[in-house]
């Protein structure tokens, strides 16, 4: 088993997509080899409904990019990106120049409108994927308040929480992220977007519930024991494999 970095990044998402995927990529390049980077959601363009089409253009070319800077990396994000002639919010995990996994936002935040841009994808497609040795799930921002995802997740080493969270919801996104962390007994790492409507409470949280939070850090790393997600299911055994 490899040495990874867990690294959760926090920065702010500007109205120019090329700057913020610029952003992306410099952190990228700066990070050490063995680094699993988890991204706010749709960090690149944010939710730019008066520009929807340039958003979707967009996609493919961020792509590439992110792929070339993926190489002895995980990178974990979502972006806005078509498929056949449907519109998502999509998961993606990108390792070694590949796209590994992708989905759908399963959940959509309808308090804010999404419904009315993006398709629902189906609750199966959240699973827990291996890429390099590591168990990973995802959950995108709100789907982390249903608890029936997080039993889907059960057995996963660590879940990345790509978030664009309400800052009036602060308290919910600590809390709940944190309690994720507990009730898996997994590392959590949640990447929350740092433009002045967020939270700004991207940060790492251990098995036995230990919470950093990444402050005034772009970039907030924490070395991943597999050692203690296995004592912690040992000890105090409440069935999770």
């Amino acid at each position: 088993m490899k040495n990874y970095k867990l690294c959760s990044l926090a920065f702010e998402t500007t109205q120019n997509y090329e700057e913020n995927l610029q952003t992306l990529l410099k952190l990228i390049n700066e990070a050490p080899d063995n680094s699993l980077m988890v991204a706010p959601e749709v960090s690149l363009t944010g939710f730019d409904y008066e520009n929807f089409d340039k958003v979707i253009e967009f996609a493919p070319y961020a792509v590439d990019a992110i792929k070339k800077g993926s190489k002895n990396k995980i990178i974990v994000l979502t972006m806005i990106e078509k498929r056949d002639e449907k519109v998502y919010n999509m998961a993606k995990i990108f390792h070694n120049g590949e796209v590994v996994y992708e989905r759908g936002k399963c959940r959509l935040f309808r308090f804010g409108g999404e419904e009315n841009y993006f398709f629902e994808d189906s609750d199966e497609k959240v699973e827990i994927v291996e890429v390099d040795g590591l168990k990973l799930g995802v959950l995108i921002c709100f789907e982390l308040r249903f608890k029936a995802l997080w039993q889907q997740l059960e057995g996963a080493d660590i879940i990345v929480i790509p978030s664009w969270w309400g800052v009036l919801r602060t308290e919910h996104f600590k809390v709940l992220t944190q309690s994720l962390a507990i009730m898996n007994q997994c590392y959590v790492v949640a990447s929350d977007s740092a433009n002045d409507e967020c939270t700004k409470q991207s940060g790492i949280i251990t098995p036995f519930g230990v919470d950093e939070r990444n402050e005034n850090k772009a970039c907030l790393g924490v070395i991943y024991d597999k050692k203690e997600v296995q004592t912690m299911r040992r000890y105090l055994d409440v069935g999770i494999g």
